[in-house]
């Protein structure tokens, strides 16, 4: 295995716990959760061409896995696989979003209301630290920065449902949600809205208060989903100038 190759491997161990048994995934595998990550951050959009030479200089593999991986995105709905065109970042329909957003929502308010049953005053002290650090890049007008602590916060309430089943379930959409959100360009005020919605995510989470919780994190998936129509909107009028 060429040298490269192999840090994929090392990268993906070292962020192992050293007692944990998890199963050697293939190569494969491997770059489609890279991939997966790309989508996630934005590096790749909705509509961009995969270009094979570059992405197998940058994870320094061969054509061969990265084709499988490219594959498994596409099963997934992520990519766009076309004879002799090659592959692309699938576009996301007004459709999609109707479908998408509510099943997030939904899976979210069952969250919460667990997180709120099971989480410790250390737990709860966890999230608001979080919190407060995703304020503060709003602040500071950092989007990317405040995109991360967002979804970790998103992330931190399935971790405390301890609902196995329910993590794979949000797991297998987050990456779809995610990168759609990446299309959408938030104005200030629905910046403003979405960091009130966390607000009183906390406040329900202090006060353990899960029917709540479930409805603001019900409702904050409806504002995220008018957001990306708003994107998706604006792309189609620049589209037709």
């Amino acid at each position: 295995m060429p040298r490269r190759e192999r840090g994929i491997w090392e990268s993906r161990r070292m962020a192992m716990s050293d007692t944990a048994i998890i199963p050697r995934r293939s190569l494969h595998d491997e770059l489609a959760a890279q991939l997966r990550d790309m989508l996630m951050r934005g590096d790749l959009k909705a509509g961009d061409k995969i270009s094979e030479q570059a992405l197998c200089q940058r994870f320094g593999v061969s054509r061969t896995p990265l084709r499988e991986a490219l594959k498994v995105l596409a099963n997934e709905g992520l990519l766009i696989l076309s004879p002799n065109r090659g592959a692309s970042v699938a576009r996301v329909s007004p459709e999609e979003v109707d479908e998408l957003f509510p099943i997030m929502g939904a899976l979210e308010a069952v969250a919460g209301e667990a997180a709120c049953a099971r989480a410790s005053d250390a737990d709860v002290a966890s999230v608001q630290a979080m919190h407060d650090e995703m304020l503060a890049y709003y602040r500071a007008g950092d989007p990317a920065a405040y995109l991360r602590l967002n979804r970790a916060i998103h992330e931190k309430f399935f971790e405390l449902a301890g609902n196995h089943a329910l993590s794979q379930l949000y797991q297998t959409l987050m990456v779809r949600i995610h990168a759609v959100r990446f299309i959408a360009q938030k104005s200030s005020e629905r910046w403003r809205e979405a960091v009130q919605d966390h607000e009183e995510m906390m406040a329900a989470l202090k006060a353990r208060d899960g029917v709540r919780l479930g409805t603001i994190l019900k409702e904050h998936l409806r504002h995220k989903a008018a957001m990306v129509h708003e994107s998706l909107d604006q792309l189609d009028s620049h589209a037709a100038e």
